[in-house]
């Protein structure tokens, strides 16, 4: 009778050497966990045939490339990126485009809206048709906080409700306003950037309530939030323990499939390598199971973006 075992010898031929090892004693491979970045800004320098608008200022010295950011993806295991132009990039984001068709499955891109800008409203709905674009991402900084309040952004939310376009947002002390738009517009993902801090949080000493102001939006099944950006936040050296139970509190809160993690490095370059913010949260956050990490790292990002 020929088992499974006898047939690797007849296979082989008389006289050869076998491994003993049957199918059923072999020991399968671990998986590698799926790693998305869910924010990085990448961007070109200040050129006369792609210039930056009066008074733009970059996070770094030099500009933010594919080239440039390919190492540091390789060194973290990251498998893929999801692109937020910079303010920099004006309303641009044909960059995050161009790093999507040279690196296909690797990267894809956020968009931009000017929100007071009528002829945007003929292009909201229209967004997803273009190449490897997810959706829109808004920082209300001080020079236009006030269009959640005095009816410039009104029009947008439900456009980009009926559109099903994911929408990325972050604002300096505003981040209550979105209980409204959540509650009115069911549809629409929102997503809380870098744990709905900002670095006034750190010199106002305001962390733990900007970080409360978010967790409160976990009631709302259409929201998540990205715990990005932690080290540039952090007052420590890595493993930004500090950072710890801002974290947990959010994820306790949203729960991992609404958890997003990502770096947005260029905002902290010299607070820690790609591969230090990889085991931040696989190897530090003892309170994460696999499962949860598996959500976090990658999973999470990819069902709230659409991204297959």
């Amino acid at each position: 009778m020929i088992t499974r075992r006898t047939f690797n010898t007849i296979a082989l031929g008389a006289g050869a050497t076998i491994a003993t090892t049957t199918l059923s004693e072999a020991q399968p491979m671990p998986a590698k966990r799926l790693i998305v970045d869910s924010q990085i800004h990448l961007w070109k320098a200040n050129t006369p045939d792609r210039p930056w608008p009066n008074g733009a200022q970059a996070q770094l010295p030099d500009p933010m490339t594919i080239e440039r950011l390919l190492p540091l993806m390789d060194e973290g295991l990251v498998d893929r990126v999801v692109v937020v132009p910079p303010s920099l990039e004006g309303t641009r984001f044909d960059y995050g485009q161009e790093a999507a068709r040279r690196h296909p499955g690797r990267f894809a891109t956020m968009g931009r809206v000017n929100l007071d800008d009528p002829a945007e409203r003929q292009r909201v709905p229209h967004m997803l048709d273009q190449p490897a674009l997810l959706g829109a991402r808004f920082y209300f900084q001080p020079a236009i906080a006030k269009w959640l309040t005095d009816g410039t952004a009104d029009w947008f939310w439900p456009m980009a409700e009926k559109a099903r376009l994911p929408v990325m947002f972050l604002t300096i002390g505003q981040t209550p306003l979105f209980a409204a738009i959540a509650e009115r517009h069911p549809q629409l993902p929102l997503i809380i950037d870098h744990l709905g801090v900002t670095i006034e949080s750190v010199k106002d000493n305001s962390m733990a309530q900007r970080v409360a102001e978010a967790a409160a939006l976990a009631k709302y099944p259409n929201v998540s939030v990205k715990l990005s950006s932690t080290p540039l936040y952090s007052a420590q050296d890595y493993p930004w323990r500090d950072m710890d139970p801002h974290i947990k509190r959010l994820f306790e809160a949203f729960g991992p499939q609404r958890c997003h993690w990502g770096t947005d490095i260029t905002n902290s370059l010299a607070r820690g390598t790609m591969k230090q913010r990889v085991t931040h949260f696989t190897e530090e956050l003892k309170f994460l199971s696999e499962s949860d990490k598996d959500w976090i790292m990658g999973k999470s990002i990819l069902e709230k973006l659409r991204w297959s």
